[in-house]
């Protein structure tokens, strides 16, 4: 009987420390999109920007590879990069400047945006947003507007994204 009553014991402790080794190899984490908002845009605006922060608590690279928007906010949505102008080969090689003499800078459509494991990664004014073209309206602070996002691993996530004059 004495060997019965410690096998009781041991197989249930042996099974909850098997359990967390399990949950611990498995990383546990998962994907996750905080502080979506969008910024107002003037009345006559034909685009707009989305921003965020994604970050990826698994132990697996991720991209986002796709963004859509309700037809009722905009025509189409877009995962873009600003980047510094290319130079201006016709001023001696120097990069283009804006009257300030600050940098200019140019956005453009990338087709996905990596997201490496156990990193986050920050859309942001200046760098890469959500860019929301062919605006049905303007988009007007205290609003919201719905984000589907699609990443190559985690499938579709979708986020709210608050109207805001500036980042939160």
């Amino acid at each position: 009987m004495k060997g019965t009553s410690r096998h009781r014991r041991i197989v249930p402790a042996m099974i909850s420390v098997l359990a967390v080794a399990l949950a611990a190899c498995s990383g546990g984490g998962e994907l996750e999109v905080t502080q979506a908002w969008a910024r107002t845009s003037p009345s006559m605006a034909e685009a707009g920007a989305a921003y965020m922060q994604i970050t990826n608590g698994t132990d697996n690279d991720d991209a986002l590879v796709g963004v859509s928007v309700e037809p009722a906010v905009a025509g189409a949505a877009e995962i873009h990069e600003t980047v510094a102008a290319e130079p201006d080969m016709g001023d001696r090689g120097h990069t283009a400047t804006s009257d300030t003499g600050a940098p200019m800078m140019e956005m453009h459509a990338i087709d996905r945006l990596e997201i490496p494991a156990g990193e986050t990664v920050t859309l942001e004014p200046g760098g890469y947003h959500v860019m929301l073209l062919d605006l049905v309206s303007p988009l007007e602070a205290g609003s919201t507007i719905e984000l589907a996002l699609t990443f190559e691993n985690a499938g579709e996530v979708v986020v709210e994204a608050e109207v805001r004059d500036s980042a939160p």
